[in-house]
């Protein structure tokens, strides 16, 4: 739970904190997601940011974090973890990084190991829309659907297009959390 709370703590304060590796294309890229009018606009608006997050300036730090990401979709997930972990003894400071590696823990059911990467994760990336939405279905899992559903509000202020957050935040509305409806229909 003290994860929970910090992590929670990390979300609520997003905006008094600064991406550790900001730049002003990403800052325009999120203007722009942000300001999008249509799911597709809104999705290639997505992907670039993504790109940029998987970029790093140290070539080989980018092709060992696209090495690792083959290696989660091809189930090498051994191979995985430990390219991750070098990677980030060597850079601590690359958000998508620690995404990834919590992506990885996510798929393993290694839920501790996970909430430990995506809370880097945000410290290092406020804005990780994809880190946000992965802490909210870990508490989901939990049965902690109100800190889901702020989890899950906050990825959609920056992504408005995201699909299961929505669904969440539309299936989960306060009242039906506690017990649904107005008195009206309790007969």
């Amino acid at each position: 739970m003290a994860a929970y709370a910090e992590t929670l703590w990390l979300i609520a304060d997003r905006r008094r904190r600064q991406p550790a590796r900001g730049s002003a294309a990403l800052d325009a890229l999120f203007r722009h997601l942000g300001a999008s009018r249509h799911e597709n606009e809104a999705i290639a608006t997505a992907d670039h940011i993504w790109h940029l997050w998987m970029y790093h300036p140290h070539r080989s730090a980018a092709n060992a974090l696209d090495l690792a990401a083959t290696d989660i979709a091809a189930r090498r997930y051994d191979i995985a973890e430990t390219r991750l972990s070098l990677l980030l003894r060597h850079l601590p400071d690359f958000a998508e990084a620690w995404h990834k590696r919590a992506t990885l823990y996510y798929l393993l059911g290694r839920d501790d190991s996970c909430l430990e990467d995506l809370r880097r994760t945000i410290e290092l990336e406020p804005r990780h829309f994809g880190a946000l939405c992965c802490f909210a279905e870990i508490l989901l899992g939990e049965g902690e659907q109100e800190s889901a559903r702020f989890a899950f509000s906050v990825a959609l202020s920056l992504h408005p297009y995201l699909a299961r957050a929505r669904q969440v935040i539309d299936s989960t509305k306060p009242d039906r959390l506690l017990g649904g409806g107005s008195p009206t229909d309790r007969n």
